[in-house]
């Protein structure tokens, strides 16, 4: 018997939160984004040492694994990449408008509980 995978099954396992677990689950689901991950984790770490505080890294690891939460279910990252467009595209007096906001920020509501301790 093989085993069968669906479009709501996530592509990987949900990494942990450090730099090196999220840049390799990142690879597998949004290689595009290294780029992004590697500026982003340089500016949190300066700003922590020019703070003297691990909050920026915190956060940086908590929105990555909020955004790789989104990218490794196929259907939630569809999902989110319209509504995303449509609140591009759409004038704000559009009813659609504020129909793609609202899904957007359920979506990343949803992915940021998910990946909270």
């Amino acid at each position: 018997m093989s085993a069968q995978t669906h479009a709501s099954d996530p592509i990987i396992p949900r990494p942990e939160r450090t730099v090196g677990a999220l840049r390799v689950a990142l690879a597998q689901v949004a290689p595009y984004r290294i780029a992004e991950f590697e500026a982003l984790k340089d500016e949190a770490f300066d700003l922590a040492a020019a703070q003297g505080s691990v909050a920026p890294v915190r956060m940086f690891l908590l929105a990555w694994s909020r955004d790789i939460e989104i990218a490794r279910q196929p259907a939630t990252a569809a999902r989110y990449r319209d509504a995303v467009h449509a609140a591009q595209v759409l004038d704000k007096a559009d009813p659609g408008w504020l129909a793609a906001m609202d899904d957007v920020s359920r979506i990343l509501d949803e992915a940021m509980r998910a990946v909270r301790d």
